[in-house]
């Protein structure tokens, strides 16, 4: 009988007379601070708590444009055409932000983008709803399965503006994978969440997302607000070569949210800093071999682990080792069977696979015998 195994607590690291570390603290009442590279999970404050995102619901509206972008479905010089709705509920007349589309006028895919992240316009939004898939519902549904398959558990759109008639909904958590997600899959696109300026119709407009120019580095994504649940932002720096992610919400004003931004990622650098825990090859625990003339079998990573830790001190992390076991011999060098976990307060913050680390041959007769009288008799324990 194969299962999951479990090496559980294989290391507790940091001086043994360490305090626990000096760490983040802000009054948002919701905050996930990320760093993608390593995985690492630097902060976490209520991260699966829904929320409403307002106008941060547009960063999902171009994740869905640019996934079909990237699968050859649209063309950036593709055009589309501006309906009454899109402009009588998104345009000028709604007297919200607005590219100042013209009713019946065509405008390409590439400057409706355009319009979405630099003029936060809901004209565009619309327009490109209506001319993917016909209407605002049948897109945020497009919308809300894009969120699912990248693993953002907790969220549902119902719009591609954030308009509060029909709120969407999402956690600061699913925000980050969201902001990951951009970053990974579509970074040619992502140039277009810092375009200082965009001129449509002759009209000229300034970048409309509140985080950028007043954040350090800050490259991307958006902000949003909603008349329930307050003001919410995520946003991206890249610092000397790192690069995190910060999703907040529940703040009372654009100032609040602002602060707390600053505050959130100058964390990332005050109280933290890489620490390689195994050096890629390092074995990090010995796996169960079932059938094989060797009990058991190294397990390694094929890359440094490397994870972003608080500097003062690190009691407050475990490290864990999952796989599936025990692994049936004969076994390949360089097959992936598991994982290793970095554990905090908040739960995972890191995870790397684990693949063998040597070839093991398949056992004699009698230590294959032994092996299945061992399991009937006692089970196997990792």
């Amino acid at each position: 009988m194969f299962r999951w195994m479990t090496i559980a607590a294989i290391g507790i690291f940091g001086a043994g007379t360490a305090l626990a570390a000096e760490t983040i603290v802000t009054k948002a009442p919701k905050a996930f601070l990320y760093e993608p590279s390593s995985g690492t999970i630097l902060f976490s404050k209520a991260p699966d708590e829904t929320f409403a995102p307002g106008s941060l619901t547009k960063v999902m509206t171009a994740a869905t444009v640019f996934r079909l972008l990237k699968n050859g479905e649209l063309t950036l010089d593709q055009t589309c055409k501006v309906s009454e709705h899109a402009w009588r509920t998104g345009g000028a007349p709604s007297r919200r932000s607005t590219m100042f589309a013209a009713i019946k006028s065509e405008i390409g895919i590439e400057d409706l983008l355009k319009g979405l992240l630099v003029h936060n316009a809901n004209d565009a939004a619309i327009v490109l709803a209506e001319c993917i898939d016909g209407s605002e519902d049948d897109f945020a549904a497009r919308m809300t399965e894009l969120a699912q398959d990248i693993g953002m558990k907790n969220s549902r759109f119902a719009n591609p503006t954030g308009f509060e008639d029909k709120p969407s909904s999402t956690t600061v958590q699913d925000q980050a994978k969201l902001a990951e997600y951009i970053l990974e899959n579509h970074a040619d696109y992502y140039e277009l969440f810092s375009l200082p300026e965009f001129t449509w119709n002759k009209i000229f407009q300034r970048n409309k997302n509140p985080l950028l120019g007043e954040i350090r580095n800050l490259d991307g994504l958006g902000g949003g607000n909603d008349p329930n649940d307050g003001f919410s932002g995520l946003g991206s720096v890249d610092r000397n070569g790192r690069r995190v992610i910060a999703a907040v919400a529940g703040l009372t004003s654009d100032k609040h949210r602002l602060q707390t931004m600053k505050e959130v990622f100058s964390g990332a650098w005050e109280f933290f800093a890489i620490q390689t825990i195994f050096p890629a090859g390092e074995p990090v625990a010995e796996g169960r071999v079932f059938g094989g003339d060797k009990s058991t079998v190294p397990l390694v990573s094929r890359e440094d682990v490397d994870v972003l830790l608080a500097r003062g001190g690190n009691l407050d992390y475990r490290i864990r080792v999952v796989y599936q076991g025990p692994l049936q011999a004969p076994i390949s060098k360089g097959k992936e069977v598991g994982e290793v976990q970095v554990i905090g307060k908040e739960g995972t913050v890191y995870r790397a696979p684990l693949v063998t680390g040597e070839d093991v041959g398949k056992g004699s007769t009698f230590n294959r015998a032994l092996d299945g009288l061992h399991e009937l008799m006692f089970g196997w324990i990792g």
